[in-house]
């Protein structure tokens, strides 16, 4: 037995699929990535006429995708610190990684999940990260 959820502040997903599933005291989120709620804009990129990028802020979208995953957490019933995995997909693993990862270490000092690093040629939308991730929820 399963629960869907919904965050009312995360970017709706691109796809049939929730944000997240519960199943026990297992968080499931779906992949996530920057995007902010109700618009297409992506915080940190520039897009051209045709909707390709011209130009990214890997940090922009670092933080981003954090606050989306933040706010999905809390909206289910979990927290930040009850991540315990995280696969993170890079479109540019040799010109973004040592960015990503010293903003990861900011927002995981305390709490660090397991961790997958992933580089991958293009994402559905264009976005350079988006992360998946388990955390554990209380039961309740």
């Amino acid at each position: 037995m399963s629960e869907k959820i919904v965050s009312s502040k995360a970017p709706e997903p691109v796809g049939l699929y929730p944000h997240a599933r519960r199943v026990g005291n297992l968080l499931f989120l779906s992949g996530v990535g920057p995007r902010q709620k109700g618009s297409k804009d992506i915080p940190g990129v520039t897009l051209d006429d045709n909707g390709v990028i011209v130009d990214y802020c890997i940090e922009t979208q670092c933080r981003s995708v954090f606050d989306n995953i933040r706010w999905i957490l809390e909206e289910s019933g979990s927290s930040w610190e009850q991540l315990v995995d995280v696969q993170v997909f890079l479109t540019n693993m040799k010109d973004d990684f040592k960015t990503y990862n010293k903003i990861y270490a900011e927002y995981f000092a305390d709490n660090q999940p397991c961790r997958t690093t992933i580089e991958i040629s293009s994402l559905p939308t264009p976005i350079a990260i988006e992360l998946k991730c388990i955390a554990t929820i209380d039961e309740s």
